[in-house]
């Protein structure tokens, strides 16, 4: 049995295994933490925890993406990584710290579960395999910020919006993101001008198609060789870690 691709599961109703982390607990896990999970609406642009703040829940997206960023003294900011329904949102509550430097704000609207922070830390300490799939979430999650920070100093504006598009549509039910490019340019720390130069090349070479609030992906295929390694380099990653993962079976999310 496998999980269902992204577009069947959002036709589906609200479900926590359309969460990767959670439709990888066995029952006897899930059964502890699924009384005290929360649906709650992520409406585009909510923050979530702004910097030095005190987290109080944790996050599992199905459907929403949020944007971890880094804020400057200036109000500037650039994202350091993307959360969808791979994964979670606050992992300081179990790293060893409940507050942190960045802030997370939804990007795209949507939902998720949310979990209340004692909660999660009580069945991260019970040490069973929510514990080792955080641990290796985790691991996922610097990756995506390590590369992120190497892709900005070294790769072109170019290929950094190529490397973001294809990290975002691995979140969503279709080829097309309702972004506009101010908010793109403010993911990538750039000025709009810039976004709107790399997203006019891109397509002129028959990769995306844009206008106003939608940008659609015309060429995947392309579009990931047009991308520098980072992409890539995420992706991998993230499946090398959870390769071995068996997700739970349930009729609602799950087919063969």
């Amino acid at each position: 049995m496998s999980a269902l691709s992204p577009k069947i599961a959002l036709s589906l109703p609200h479900s926590p295994s359309q969460n990767h982390l959670l439709a990888a607990l066995p029952a006897s896990e899930f059964e502890l933490i699924s009384p005290h999970l929360e649906l709650v609406p992520l409406p585009l642009g909510h923050m979530l925890y702004e910097p030095g703040g005190q987290l109080q829940h944790g996050y599992f997206p199905t459907t929403a993406i949020v944007s971890l960023h880094y804020v400057m003294e200036s109000g500037a900011s650039a994202e350091t990584a993307g959360v969808g329904n791979e994964g979670l949102v606050g992992i300081s509550l179990f790293m060893g710290g409940d507050t942190t430097p960045s802030s997370a704000v939804v990007q795209t609207a949507g939902h998720a579960y949310r979990l209340e922070r004692h909660k999660l830390l009580q069945e991260f300490n019970r040490g069973g395999l929510l514990q080792r799939l955080l641990l290796r979430y985790t691991q996922a999650l610097l990756t995506q910020m390590a590369q992120t920070a190497v892709c900005n100093r070294h790769h072109s504006l170019e290929q950094q919006l190529c490397r973001w598009l294809l990290l975002t549509l691995d979140r969503l039910p279709s080829n097309e993101l309702v972004m506009t490019q101010e908010l793109v340019a403010s993911m990538l720390g750039v000025r709009r001008e810039g976004i709107t130069e790399a997203a006019g090349n891109l397509q002129r070479a028959g990769l995306i198609s844009y206008r106003r609030g939608h940008i659609a992906v015309t060429d995947r295929t392309g579009l990931e060789a047009h991308a520098c390694e980072c992409y890539a380099v995420v992706s991998k990653e993230l499946k090398r870690l959870l390769s071995d993962v068996q997700y739970r079976q349930d009729s609602s999310q799950l087919c063969k």
